[in-house]
């Protein structure tokens, strides 16, 4: 019969780090602010004299000066809370790995629906790149990924499912495998994600470097799906016409 794990609790749980023998979880300890992504809080423990961690939206008045001068998507408000208090707050992501990076007067995207959480001293902006999200400044971030991550030099090709993200770097171009791309529909497709990696990919030139989860596991991102949303604004209607057949071919093929 084997020994039952240690139960957790404020003596046994880390600073600022994975909790012990689970890559899927990680304790933050809270002392002031932090950004967090909705629905990724566990558990958490009231710091000294039991007061409970506040969890506020970016609307509340408390924070809206902080919040102006730091958050930067207006697409991602309502997915994003500030945690205010004292205590160990116990973070976790679909089963993801999870590990915390140090930002120094760096310059770094991530895919969104892979940040959980970064420090009130960095700042958020929303990247030209769709789905994805920048921050700037020096700091702590927590992100998830499906896998540990690989950390790679540009000049690199990567699979659009396994970027993570990049840093201190341009953003990335479009790459069409031109054997694959045999008519305006195909490439049409291949622009709306439906092709594989072999098939597109994300071109990445200069210096920097490239963050790639090691599985190409796809995730459902409604902040893409908004993002895309708040574009169609922009399409006539033949672009209109022309992106519903572009849809109606796509859910036929994945029926």
């Amino acid at each position: 019969m084997s020994t039952p794990p240690t139960p957790l609790s404020p003596d046994t749980l880390p600073d600022n780090d994975n909790v012990p023998g689970n890559h899927y979880a990680y304790c933050v300890r809270l002392d002031g602010r932090l950004f967090m992504q909705t629905g990724r809080m566990i558990a958490y423990y009231p710091g000294p004299g039991g007061q409970p961690i506040r969890f506020e939206p970016l609307s509340s008045a408390s924070i809206g000066g902080m919040v102006a001068t730091r958050f930067s998507a207006p697409l991602y408000t309502r997915d994003w809370v500030v945690a205010t208090g004292a205590g160990h707050l116990i973070l976790g992501d679909r089963g993801y790995d999870i590990n915390s990076y140090d930002l120094d007067d760096g310059n770094l995207t991530l895919r969104a629906s892979n940040l959980l959480a970064f420090d009130e001293t960095l700042e958020l902006k929303q990247s030209i790149v769709p789905g994805f999200l920048t921050l700037i400044g020096t700091g702590k971030f927590l992100a998830s990924s499906s896998g540990p991550v690989i950390f790679a030099e540009p000049p690199i090709r990567v699979d659009p499912q396994a970027l993570v993200g990049w840093a201190d770097c341009p953003s990335p171009s479009h790459h069409y495998d031109a054997t694959w791309m045999t008519g305006f529909l195909h490439s049409a497709m291949g622009f709306l994600g439906s092709n594989s990696g072999e098939e597109r990919q994300f071109d990445f030139t200069g210096a920097g470097t490239v963050l790639l989860q090691s599985s190409e596991s796809g995730v459902h991102d409604p902040h893409l799906l908004r993002q895309l949303e708040s574009q169609i604004g922009g399409l006539g209607t033949p672009g209109l016409q022309h992106l519903q057949g572009v849809i109606a071919q796509q859910l036929a093929r994945e029926r």
